[in-house]
């Protein structure tokens, strides 16, 4: 099997950035949020928008309003709408109550923490030990709040 340079520069980087990702429980929590990217890359907000709208990852939409998905059924009053979110928060903000809102809040929040390990009770067996997103699912969904503004 014959590698091109550009095939194994593709290999390199992929590797690297797996190296370079946070894990769960090495994200660090400061009085400005979460400043470091769990990736090191920038989120994709196109991505991060369908993340965010599936019943089968973000699933945002169960429990805040958005204006921008208007034409998504089913949004939420028991979160705030995030309609001008990002002008109310900015990105390391948004990627701490992404990651684990109870850290933002109080344990009192029902929203999950969607990039931590306390992930609650009566947690399916298949799903001990596993996040809710991945670090760049995270990283795609602070993308697209951050288009959110008033």
């Amino acid at each position: 099997m014959k590698l091109t340079l550009g095939a194994i520069a593709a290999v390199a980087l992929s590797t690297a950035a797996i190296a370079s990702e946070v894990s769960p429980e090495a994200v660090e929590f400061t009085d400005d949020g979460v400043v470091v990217s769990l990736t090191g890359a920038a989120g994709d907000p196109a991505a991060g928008a369908e993340t965010f709208k599936s019943r089968k990852l973000g699933n945002c939409l169960a429990c805040h309003a958005n204006t921008d998905m208007s034409t998504e059924l089913f949004h939420g009053n028991v979160g705030p709408s995030l309609d001008g979110v990002a002008s109310r928060w900015d990105e390391p903000q948004l990627r701490a109550i992404v990651v684990n809102s109870k850290q933002v809040f109080t344990d009192e929040t029902i929203m999950p923490g969607f990039y931590s390990l306390e992930v609650g009770q009566h947690v399916a067996e298949k799903n001990v030990g596993k996040t809710i997103l991945t670090a760049q699912q995270v990283e795609d969904v602070v993308a697209y709040l951050g288009t959110l503004k008033e």
